[in-house]
């Protein structure tokens, strides 16, 4: 059965009314304030007024029937064409319902004290502006604020509101949400604001839903010029609000219908202000649907911007949406590439209908729908058939009333589940983790292994001159042995050679071109150590990491300079080993026996002493053979000492560069990778899943 069609013409007996409407869809501005409902008003007199009936648009004569005539409103956008004294007075009664107290009315009201005065144009029109005020056809008239005003007034002056519960999310999705926030806020400092808008947007979107109402689902009609939405829309309220023709865009803004009481702050949330609130007829279908919150939305392939803007405006705050196309344009490129594919992951708040099916003759209607469904699996949207989960697919005819209760009774269905407002929070945060998936994975092993940070310990090593150093340390400790277990004349030779020897200027441009080259071997190293690290992060995560390194090699080289001062010079004399003193002890005798046998040789010349060549003469060869013999001895018992020596100096060293690259490069690299660390696992919370971070 086609809808009724809103009256027009003032009758309220078929008024489709504003949010805020008494159950049996009448407005509750039709009785006077501070009467009982029962009770019957000046402005609409009952049956039991035994007065003369007041002068309306049913009973009126020639003058009210034209005054009635000027009242009404022919378009939506038409400005007003009643006298003066009519809107002024409806402005005055909008102002005092505003201030919640019964409207000062100058006339006397209509009651049997009236009996003997003739009807008059100006009550007419008085009760005509009340009739098409209740109608909501004349509050088009008056400006949006004062409209939002009336509206909020109305909904202030219900009596008997059921409290709104607020929507509550499962333990899952909250833990979801609780995860998208910590990431966020772990990711402020590394990414930019535009690639955390979406999920910050979904994080407000479902902070917001989730202080309105649980009891009540959003859902939106939306389709193309001329798919017949508004039709369907019209169908589905058991009466006409939506209003319907050729003329192209037809729905200017969206209009909302609500089927229960309590919905007031969601449709505040869509922006959709009270003049544009209905409520459906009442009849034994509408309670089917309670809980639902209905809107009709203008043409998203619109000619004009701002009714596409408006579409996805509030595409991305309701609960769900019914998508209708016609056998024309179910395949427009617009529709799926602009919508439905991009929203391929909301399938399970989502209603596919195609409409205009008595168009098609014979098994045409299930062909279209055939490939309707084809394209639909093409755009990557599962189809809830045969108990799955995924978006529903109906045919039906809106104008002929075709399949409408199939669509009724599934909307009724999935009102009932109050589960739509949490699948679409849950869809919306797929499709944000979905968009973040390339700065938080790559599927690639990261982090540093320990031979990348073994070979950045060597190659500082290298740089500071670790191997240098150790051997220098050992010659060193050889040249000390010498020292102290060689010959004196032997000693003496090698003063007077050095002492000898006149600076050349060899070797003065070597301390400057070697503090080049470390310097060079440094930055060589940092730059392997962090694209090492680097290797499979994200592009955000590895320029930090970058960045990291980069900060911690400025200083680098000088902290290496200074660490190889204190570190490579040996503090006073090596340590000697136990047979050092014996060796010294050896070499100072065989000493005194030279100069025991050459003195005996030099008395025995002069005639001091008797000759006897012999005895000094042995004692001069023991002494000549035993130095060198000790000396000898002593240097190869030292390599083993000497070599240990060097190798201590040269670990040391070793460590302390290792020690300040870890603490200036290593470590910074390591905390922001630890970071990463966390948000990945954060990331695989949002998801759902455990991601293992290799």
């Amino acid at each position: 059965m086609a809808p009724k069609r809103a009256s027009e013409d003032g009758d309220p007996g078929n008024t489709a009314p504003v949010e805020g409407a008494s159950e049996n869809g009448r407005p509750v501005e039709g009785a006077s304030a501070g009467r009982p409902s029962g009770e019957s008003t000046g402005e609409n007199a009952g049956p039991k007024n035994t007065g003369p009936k007041k002068a309306g648009p049913e009973n009126a004569g020639p003058e009210e029937d034209e005054n009635h005539t000027r009242a009404r409103v022919k378009d939506d956008d038409s400005p007003a064409r009643d006298d003066d004294s009519v809107l002024e007075k409806f402005r005055r009664k909008v102002r005092s319902r505003a201030r919640t107290q019964p409207p000062t009315d100058t006339r006397p009201p209509a009651s049997a004290d009236r009996d003997d005065e003739p009807a008059s144009d100006e009550p007419a029109g008085d009760e005509l502006a009340s009739d098409d005020w209740d109608d909501g056809l004349i509050a088009r008239r008056v400006s949006e604020e004062e409209a939002a005003e009336q509206a909020a007034v109305m909904e202030t002056r219900l009596s008997g509101t059921p409290a709104v519960t607020p929507l509550t999310y499962d333990g899952p999705l909250r833990s979801r949400l609780d995860a998208l926030r910590e990431l966020v806020g772990l990711s402020r400092t590394r990414l930019d604001s535009r690639t955390l808008a979406e999920a910050g947007r979904v994080l407000d979107e479902a902070a917001a839903r989730r202080k309105l109402s649980g009891q009540h689902t959003v859902v939106a009609i939306a389709g193309a010029t001329g798919s017949g939405k508004s039709m369907l829309f019209n169908a589905l309220a058991g009466v006409t609000i939506s209003e319907t023709g050729v003329r192209r865009p037809t729905t200017a803004a969206p209009i909302a219908c609500s089927w229960s009481d309590g919905a007031a702050t969601l449709i505040d949330r869509l922006g959709i202000p009270g003049r544009l609130r209905r409520r459906p007829i009442q009849s034994p279908d509408a309670s089917q649907l309670r809980g639902l919150v209905l809107v009709d939305l203008p043409d998203h392939d619109s000619a004009a911007v701002q009714h596409r803007e408006q579409v996805d405006r509030v595409l991305a705050l309701v609960d769900a949406v019914i998508w209708v196309v016609d056998p024309e344009k179910y395949a427009d490129a617009v529709l799926h590439e602009r919508y439905l594919r991009p929203m391929a992951g909301h399938a399970e708040v989502m209603f596919v209908v195609l409409n205009q099916v008595d168009r098609l003759p014979g098994e045409a209607a299930h062909q279209v729908l055939n490939d309707l469904r084809r394209l639909l699996d093409e755009d990557g949207i599962p189809l809830g058939d045969y108990g799955e989960r995924g978006a529903t697919v109906l045919a039906l005819s809106a104008l002929t009333g075709d399949g409408v209760g199939e669509l009724r009774e599934a909307l009724g269905q999935f009102v009932a589940e109050r589960g739509a407002a949490g699948r679409r929070i849950s869809a919306d945060l797929d499709a944000a983790a979905w968009r973040l998936r390339s700065v938080y994975s790559t599927g690639l092993r990261t982090g540093l292994s320990e031979e990348a940070r073994d070979e950045f310990a060597d190659r500082l090593a290298d740089a500071v001159g670790a191997t240098a150093a150790g051997e220098a340390a050992e010659r060193a400790w050889l040249r000390n042995a010498n020292r102290a277990c060689g010959t004196p004349w032997l000693r003496l030779w090698r003063w007077f050679q050095d002492y000898s020897e006149l600076p050349t200027g060899r070797g003065l441009r070597a301390p400057v071109d070697e503090e080049a080259t470390a310097r060079q071997r440094v930055e060589q190293a940092v730059r392997t150590v962090s694209e090492r690290a680097v290797s499979g992060l994200p592009a955000p995560w590895a320029q930090a990491v970058r960045e990291a390194a980069v900060r911690g090699a400025q200083g680098l080289p000088e902290a290496l300079d200074e660490l190889a001062g204190r570190a490579g010079t040996p503090q006073g004399r090596p340590p000697r080993p136990g047979w050092w003193p014996v060796a010294v002890l050896a070499q100072a005798s065989m000493t005194i026996l030279q100069v025991i046998g050459g003195l005996w040789l030099v008395a025995q010349i002069i005639g001091v002493m008797p000759p006897n060549i012999g005895a000094p003469v042995l004692l001069m060869s023991m002494g000549i053979v035993g130095g060198p013999g000790v000396e000898l001895s002593s240097r190869l018992a030292a390599r083993g000492p000497a070599r240990r020596y060097g190798l201590e100096a040269e670990r040391k060293l070793r460590e302390a560069a290792a020690g300040c690259g870890r603490a200036q490069v290593l470590d910074p690299v390591a905390a922001e990778l630890l970071r990463y660390r966390e948000v990945r696992e954060q990331y695989g919370q949002v998801l759902g899943t455990t991601v293992a971070v290799r």
